[in-house]
C-alpha cells in the first residue's frame, strides 16, 4: 500500500490503521523527513519489515514512477494508491499567482493522476484500488479558495472517470472530509464553532474517522466504485 503525504495528520493515522489491519505500507513525504521515520519505526517495531519512506516532492516529473517503483522494490507489489498528499491555503482574488496556481492544482489534481498512471499496470495485477482524498468543498466553495476547490471538484471528476477507465479490474473512489482536522495555521474558536454548528452531528470528526472509512472501502467494499464518500457529520447537507 502507497499512501502519499502519510508522515503526519490523516495520513499518518490511515498508515497506522490500514497496518494494524494487516497492510504493507508506504510512507510518501515531501518535507517531514522526521516523522516519516518515526513512524515507520513504529509500525516496524509492531511487525517487521512491514513500512518503508520515501521523500518525494510530487510536482517533479519523474516522482510518480519512482515512488511506485520504490514501492514494488520494497513490498513486490501494490495493492491500493491513496492519494493524501495536498497544499492548502487561500488565494482570494485579485492576488492569485501563477506559482499558486500550479501548486494547488498539481498536488490536488495533478499528482494523483500521474500516480494513478504510473500505478494501475501494478493495481490492475493484483485487482486493487485507488483512493482519492477530495474535500467537501470540492462541491460547496470556500470563500477565498477558488484555486483550491476548482482542483479537489476536478479530482472528484478524475475519481469518477478513472473508475470507469480502470475497471473492471481497478475500483477508485474518493472520501471528502469535514471538519476533521483543522488547519495548521491560526483559527479562530469562533470560526471553528460555526463550523461544527453547520454539521448535522454538532460536532468534529477525527483522522480516526477518515483511516476507518479507508479501511471500509480497502477491505469490505468489493462493489463500490467511482464514489465519492462524504465523512463530515452531515456538513454537505
Amino acid at each position: 500500500m502507497l499512501i502519499t503525504g502519510a508522515a503526519r495528520r490523516v495520513g499518518a493515522q490511515m498508515a497506522r490503521v490500514l497496518h494494524a489491519a494487516g497492510a504493507n505500507i508506504m510512507i510518501h513525504y515531501r518535507s517531514s523527513a522526521t516523522a516519516a521515520v518515526a513512524l515507520a519505526d513504529s509500525l516496524n517495531a509492531a511487525r517487521p519489515h512491514s513500512a518503508a519512506i520515501h521523500g518525494a516532492h510530487l510536482l517533479d516529473p519523474e516522482a510518480p514512477e519512482k515512488i511506485v517503483g520504490a514501492t514494488l522494490l520494497e513490498f513486490g507489489h501494490l495493492d491500493v494508491l491513496i492519494n493524501n498528499a495536498s497544499s492548502f491555503y487561500p488565494t482570494p482574488v485579485g492576488h492569485i499567482t501563477a506559482a499558486q496556481w500550479d501548486d494547488l492544482v498539481g498536488s490536488n489534481l495533478k499528482a494523483p493522476m500521474f500516480l494513478s498512471q504510473a500505478a494501475f499496470l501494478s493495481l490492475k495485477a493484483r485487482r486493487g484500488l485507488i483512493i482519492n482524498m477530495v474535500d467537501i468543498h470540492a462541491l460547496r466553495p470556500l470563500k477565498q479558495h477558488p484555486v483550491y476547490c476548482a482542483a479537489k471538484a476536478g479530482l472528484v471528476m478524475l475519481t469518477k472517470s478513472l473508475a470507469r477507465e480502470l475497471g473492471p479490474e481497478i475500483r477508485v473512489n474518493g472520501i471528502a472530509p469535514g471538519p476533521v482536522l483543522w488547519p495548521e495555521g491560526p483559527m479562530e474558536e469562533s470560526v471553528k464553532s460555526d463550523i461544527i454548528d453547520r454539521t448535522a452531528l454538532k460536532r468534529p470528526g477525527s483522522p480516526q474517522d477518515i483511516a476507518r472509512t479507508a479501511l471500509f472501502l480497502a477491505a469490505d467494499a468489493p462493489y463500490i466504485t467511482g464514489q465519492i464518500i462524504a465523512v463530515d457529520g452531515g456538513r454537505s447537507i
